[in-house]
C-alpha cells in the first residue's frame, strides 16, 4: 500500500488576542495580589501550540521583590478564550477547573500542577484566567499526532510505551478514588449548570446535547452525529456511579518523564459520572489517531494503548471490574466529532480552510464512529 504523506500542517490559530500587551496587563494585575512594593515584572515566552484546542496556554516568568528577597516564579495561565475567537465549548467554568486541580492536588497523589492566582471577572485580560506552576515535562504531540512517528514517543522502546500507558492508567485509577466525589466535586455536577435527568450519565449526555446544539450554529448539523445521539439516549445505560471524571483524559494531556506522568492537564471537561467516561475515552482517543492514520497508509501503533490492556491495568490497580465501554466509546465519539466541528469552524472563522459542502469531512474519527455505529445496530 502506497503510503500517503501527512497533513502539511494541522497547527490552527486560537486566539486574536494581543500578546504585546499581556506583560504589562499581568505584571499590573499580579502587583495587586503579591505584597505591596513586589513591583513585579513579567516575562512572556511563546505558548504551547502543539497540542490543546480549548483554552489559551500562556506561559511566562514572574521576578518580583518580597521581604527585600529577589523571588523569581515560572509559571503558565490557563485563559477561557474570547467568545469572538468561536470557544471550543459552550461555557468556560475556570473556578471549577481551579477547584478541580486543587482539590485533586489536595487529596490525592495525582501529579497536577499547583494552582496559584485566581482573576474570575475577564477585567485583567477580556476573559477569566489563573496561574499555575509550571512543571518540566514531555507531552505526546497532537500535531502531528504521535502515532505518525518522528517522536519520543513513537521512536521508544515497546518496554518504554508500555511503562507509559500503565502509568497513564493508574492515573484514572488514582483520580477515581478520591471518596464522596459526588459531594466533594458537586459543582462539576451538570445539573448545577441546568441540565435536567435522573442520573449523572443522562445529565452528562444532556450536556453534550446542549453543546452540540451549540456548534451547529456555526457549522451546521451533522447526520452523523444526530444518529450517534439517537442511539445513545436509547440505550442508557442504568450506571448511576459518581467518581471524579478528568473528561479529557488522554496522554496528550499529561507531561511525562522518564515515562511516568508529572503533570495532569486540561480540566475543561470535568466532570462526574460513571468512570467508564475516563476509561473509553483514554483509549478511544488513541483510536481516534489510529484511524487517521490507517485511511493514510500509514502504520500507526496498533499495539499502543489498546482498550484490552488500559482495562486490565486499571482492574488490576483498583480491583473494581470495568462495565462493556461500547456505549461509552459511541458517547465520546460523539463529543470528539463536536471538537472537530468546532475547530473547523475556528478555522474557517481565521480563514485557514474553506467552508466544507460536508461539515462530517471535518471528522477525523468517521469511519470509527460510522464502524461502532455500525457495531451497536445504528
Amino acid at each position: 500500500m502506497t503510503q500517503a504523506p501527512p497533513p502539511a500542517d494541522m497547527k490552527m490559530q486560537r486566539s486574536s488576542r494581543d500578546a504585546t500587551t499581556l506583560p504589562g496587563h499581568l505584571a499590573d494585575w499580579l502587583a495587586t495580589v503579591l505584597p505591596d512594593g513586589a513591583n513585579p515584572v513579567v516575562t512572556l515566552h511563546s505558548g504551547i501550540d502543539a497540542n490543546g484546542m480549548s483554552s489559551e496556554t500562556i506561559i511566562l516568568d514572574v521576578d518580583w521583590t518580597e521581604d527585600g528577597q529577589a523571588h523569581h516564579g515560572e509559571y503558565v495561565a490557563r485563559v477561557a478564550p474570547a467568545a469572538q475567537d468561536l470557544p471550543v465549548f459552550a461555557h468556560y467554568e475556570l473556578q471549577d477547573q481551579y477547584d478541580a486541580m486543587r482539590i485533586v492536588g489536595e487529596q490525592t497523589a495525582v501529579p497536577v500542577p499547583a494552582v496559584c492566582w485566581m482573576e474570575p471577572t475577564g477585567e485583567v485580560l477580556g476573559t477569566p484566567f489563573f496561574l499555575m506552576d509550571r512543571i518540566e515535562g514531555v507531552v505526546p504531540q497532537d500535531v502531528l499526532p504521535y502515532n505518525f512517528g518522528d517522536n519520543w514517543l513513537h521512536d521508544a522502546s515497546r518496554e518504554d510505551q508500555r511503562r507509559l500507558q500503565d502509568a497513564s492508567a493508574r492515573v484514572l485509577a488514582q483520580l477515581h478514588a478520591i471518596p464522596d466525589a459526588a459531594t466533594t466535586f458537586d459543582f462539576l455536577d451538570p445539573a448545577k449548570h441546568g441540565h435536567a435527568g435522573e442520573t449523572l450519565l443522562e445529565r452528562n449526555l444532556s450536556r453534550t446535547k446542549e453543546w452540540y446544539e451549540f456548534a451547529v450554529a456555526d457549522i451546521g448539523r451533522s447526520q452523523l452525529v444526530e444518529r450517534a445521539l439517537a442511539w445513545l439516549e436509547a440505550n442508557l445505560p442504568t450506571n448511576d456511579e459518581a467518581v471524579l471524571v478528568w473528561g479529557d483524559s488522554r496522554i496528550g494531556n499529561m507531561m511525562y518523564h522518564d515515562f511516568e506522568p508529572v503533570a495532569v492537564l486540561d480540566w475543561e471537561m470535568a466532570a462526574i459520572g460513571p468512570r467508564e467516561l475516563d476509561v473509553s475515552w483514554m483509549a478511544f482517543a488513541h483510536s481516534v489517531f489510529e484511524s487517521i492514520t490507517g485511511v493514510m497508509g500509514m502504520p500507526g501503533m496498533p499495539h499502543f494503548m489498546h482498550e484490552d490492556d488500559l482495562k486490565a491495568e486499571y482492574e488490576r490497580v483498583t480491583g473494581v471490574t470495568l462495565g462493556d465501554l461500547q456505549w461509552y466509546h459511541v458517547y465520546n465519539g460523539v463529543q470528539w466529532c463536536i471538537v472537530f466541528m468546532r475547530t473547523g469552524a475556528r478555522q474557517i472563522h481565521f480563514g485557514e480552510i474553506e467552508r466544507p459542502e460536508d461539515i462530517e469531512s471535518l471528522f477525523h474519527c468517521k469511519p470509527l464512529i460510522e464502524r461502532l455505529l455500525e457495531e451497536v445496530g445504528a
